[in-house]
């Protein structure tokens, strides 16, 4: 959708929510500069939206001024100069009321009557499903909103990577690399939790990367029985180790996801599958099994010369978005190329495995086992 691009721009606002992933800072210098050079002045949000609903909290204010200085030298470093949070989404912010109950309210309007207050004429969010959805509420408010697509994960519709996947993977293929040696060493099965909510990219690519023996994913409900079979297929044919890669949203047939914990706000925190597969591993087979927990490991640390380049990309292609009167959208990488598509089209479907991808068959052709029933 486009308005009229005669409007002038001058104040631009930048959001990061959700989870931290590589290359968020590359985001922000990118779309700063870029500004910058049209002579817009640029703004960050604090910790997603809270510098907006809660400016109290914060002694320099909830809404900074993004300049060079601010930006230099911020391309290598991990997480986000702006912070984050995936906490207290503002379509569903939760509230106590006086009798001690809660409840859930939206507090967008708050965050227009802000955007106003500040004199704001852009917003450029840069996030997941959720920040994407709040960014489309938003839009339809009135405001003038580019998206960036962000998740390790890489599990959003509409775009062939997000930036701080490519890290993510090099980083856990780098865990198990290391992982082999010991497992070989103690003739140990090794189970590595990695996350991937509701798509099994990281696993899927970490594991094949990695030479792992068996590839646990939430595209396919694994039969743990299988699971045993396999491992002792190895040691008869005297492999006495195993390596096994689960996704934090892997679940058995019939079974449901490992959930630690549910807060009013925010997604439900998975959690524990690694251990619940390593106990029946043991149970099963009487192999000696450990296991590796990569977590929010995969979310931090500098990003990769790829995940760098995507995202100084993302970054510029939303300024030029913005230039040319373009409203509620998404950047997306498609191919080479960067596109936009509407908002309202890349949310509220993830990203998933295709299982008749030719990754998926290499993974089978190299004897990878994914656990499936017969």
């Amino acid at each position: 959708m486009l308005l009229d691009s005669t409007k002038t721009i001058k104040r631009v606002a930048i959001s990061t929510g959700g989870g931290d992933a590589p290359g968020l800072n590359a985001v922000i210098r990118a779309a700063t500069l870029s500004g910058i050079k049209r002579g817009w002045e640029m703004y960050g949000i604090r910790d997603g939206f809270h510098g907006l609903l809660t400016p109290e909290q914060y002694r320099e204010g909830g809404i900074i001024r993004l300049n060079r200085e601010k930006v230099r030298g911020i391309t290598l470093l991990g997480g986000t100069i702006l912070g984050t949070s995936n906490r207290n989404n503002p379509l569903r912010y939760p509230i106590t009321l006086p009798d001690g109950s809660k409840e859930e309210v939206d507090r967008t309007d708050e965050i227009v009557r802000a955007f106003a207050l500040h004199r704001l004429d852009a917003l450029i969010t840069v996030g997941g499903d959720g920040s994407l959805e709040i960014g489309n509420i938003l839009a339809k408010k009135g405001l003038r909103v580019i998206a960036v697509p962000k998740t390790i994960d890489n599990d959003l519709d509409k775009t062939d990577f997000t930036f701080g996947f490519d890290s993510a993977v090099a980083f856990a293929v780098e865990g198990i690399d290391r992982l082999h040696s010991t497992a070989a060493s103690h003739g140990r099965v090794i189970v590595v939790e990695v996350m991937g909510r509701y798509a099994g990219w990281i696993a899927l690519e970490a594991g094949i990367a990695g030479s792992a023996d068996i590839i646990l994913i939430p595209e396919i409900p694994y039969d743990l029985r299988k699971v045993s079979e396999k491992i002792l297929e190895r040691e008869a044919a005297g492999r006495f180790f195993t390596i096994v890669v689960v996704a934090e949203g892997a679940a058995p047939v019939g079974g449901s996801l490992s959930v630690i914990q549910k807060e009013a706000g925010r997604e439900k925190r998975l959690g524990g599958i690694g251990e619940k597969v390593a106990h029946e591993i043991e149970t099963l087979t009487g192999k000696e099994t450990r296991v590796v927990v990569l977590g929010h490991l995969l979310r931090g640390g500098t990003p990769s010369a790829f995940d760098r380049i995507i995202a100084l990309r993302f970054g510029a292609a939303a300024v030029r978005a913005l230039e040319n009167g373009e409203q509620s959208v998404m950047i997306a990488l498609e191919g080479q190329r960067m596109k936009s598509v509407p908002i309202a089209e890349a949310i509220g479907k993830m990203k998933s495995v295709p299982l008749d991808s030719d990754i998926i068959q290499t993974a089978r052709d190299l004897s990878i086992s994914f656990c499936e029933p017969d």
